[in-house]
């Protein structure tokens, strides 16, 4: 007879190895895009996506704040000067959208641009 304390443990691992040892497949992970902000640009400043598929787009800054808004698809990023912002995102429409960076950073500031484009 088996002892009460190993039927669970036995059962927890013929479930872990029928739904792959637990861990979540490329697949189901979104893709992380990592995004530099610095007087006056974002690299990249071209992205391509998905429309319906999840990312995580990381900005990061090391100079001082900046933001990245994009009017039409309602979003607006912030990241404070020697921090990361992670911000899930998934398009829902298609189109090339151009950003502007959301927080005033200096002379150059009215030109710092990124550009999403999404297609199907």
């Amino acid at each position: 007879m088996m002892h009460r304390l190993f039927k669970p443990l036995i059962l927890g691992a013929v479930l872990m190895t029928a739904l792959g040892g637990g861990r979540i497949s490329q697949a189901q992970a979104p893709k992380r895009i990592t995004i530099v902000a610095k007087r006056f640009d974002f690299t990249p400043g071209d992205i391509t996506l998905k429309k319906g598929e999840a990312v995580v787009l990381v900005l990061t800054s090391s100079d001082v704040d900046h933001g990245v808004k994009f009017k039409d698809l309602n979003l607006n990023i912030k990241v404070p000067k020697g921090k990361t912002t992670e911000f899930p995102f998934t398009p829902t429409k298609t189109g090339t959208f151009v950003g502007q960076c959301s927080v005033f950073c200096g002379s150059g500031h009215g030109s710092m641009k990124m550009t999403l484009h999404v297609t199907e």
